[in-house]
């Protein structure tokens, strides 16, 4: 068995939908990503939508609870690595450099219906990232595509550590 150092995590505020968390989930153990769960969660842990989404991966995923904003806040060792993913920031996440695999990186996402409490935003706007979008079509775009996009990102940026290149069936029918 591989020991796996985590660097990167994932963090959802309050999530309300038990398909985006499940969809979240399974992206972790895809790339070995920390998930954190803020409470209070709008959902049932044992939500049978949430099982689905999330499949057969449970027990590959590093799951924290935090009771509340705070408590998560208090468990990050730094918090300049902490990065609020938002509409409402000014910098793009592309523009930041996720490239320290000796630093752990926190991408802070808000509930689906409101994101991230406005106070807090304003409290860190230095730490909020953005993905482009046309604001005019959308309210924004889908929580679990949003943590796919950002976390394959700083994946590419790390060379995409302990994740396979490449994968072949036991008998290859590419070859």
């Amino acid at each position: 068995m591989r020991t796996i150092i985590l660097t990167n995590h994932i963090a959802l505020f309050e999530p309300l939908m038990p398909a985006n968390t499940g969809n979240i989930a399974r992206t972790c153990a895809g790339t070995d990503t920390a998930l954190h769960l803020i409470e209070p969660l709008g959902f049932k842990i044992d939500d049978k939508h949430l099982k689905r989404a999330g499949l057969d991966y449970w027990d590959s995923v590093d799951i924290t609870y935090h009771a509340d904003l705070q408590d998560f806040l208090a468990s990050i060792p730094d918090l300049n690595q902490l990065y609020l993913v938002s509409k409402f920031a000014e910098h793009d996440y592309t523009d930041v450099d996720y490239s320290d695999t000796g630093k752990d990186h926190y991408f802070l996402f808000g509930k689906e219906t409101t994101g991230l409490p406005e106070p807090f935003m304003r409290k860190y706007p230095e730490k909020a990232i953005r993905i482009p979008q046309d604001d005019s079509h959308i309210r924004a775009l889908n929580l679990s595509n949003s943590a796919a996009i950002v976390i394959y990102e700083a994946l590419r940026q790390q060379q995409f550590p302990n994740l396979e290149r490449s994968h072949h069936y036991e008998n290859d029918k590419l070859k």
